[in-house]
This record gives structure tokens, C-alpha cells and sequence, in this order.
């Protein structure tokens, strides 16, 4: 499960192989041990939750990323280590 950005204390994962539970491009993310999983597509939360300001964070960044997750994605689905994406902080 690589961590492919981190910015104000949330990790964005993405996992290897990840498309048999939520069947769309997602990403994890996590602060302080409350996970939600957001679809790339736009930004919706799948499952989970995070606090308010944190997921607006999140969104704001897959929407600047968006191509980037998409080819992180195509990377991970077929086994590959996807690239780091620079985070909001940075």
C-alpha cells in the first residue's frame, strides 16, 4: 500500500491491485486513524469519513491531481508502483 503524497498530516494511499471492492479509481486517505477511500473521478467519498476540513483538503487535491491519480492508477491495477504527487503543502 504505497503512500503516494502526504500534506497537513494525511496520507493518500493507493493500493496495488485495489479494484474488487469499490470498482472505480480511488485513493485512501488517512488522519489521525480515520480512513475514507474518495473516488478519482470526482472526488465523492466511497467509504469512510474524514473531519470535514480534512476531506475538503482531499478533494481540492484530487481535483489539482486528477490526471496524475488516473496514471498512478493504470500504474498500481497492473502491479506497479505508482508515483509520488506532490501534496498541498509543498
Amino acid at each position: 500500500m504505497p503512500t503516494i503524497s502526504m500534506f497537513y498530516g494525511i496520507l493518500i494511499r493507493m493500493f496495488f491491485y485495489d479494484t474488487d471492492k469499490h470498482h472505480v479509481p480511488h485513493i485512501h486517505a488517512e488522519y489521525q486513524g480515520q480512513v475514507a477511500v474518495y473516488a478519482i473521478a470526482d472526488g465523492s467519498v466511497l467509504a469512510g469519513e474524514l473531519p470535514i476540513k480534512k476531506h475538503k483538503l482531499v478533494v481540492a487535491w484530487i481535483e489539482i491531481h486528477h490526471d496524475d491519480l488516473l496514471a498512478d492508477w493504470q500504474l498500481a491495477v497492473n502491479g506497479k508502483k505508482p508515483f509520488s504527487i506532490r501534496g498541498l503543502d509543498q
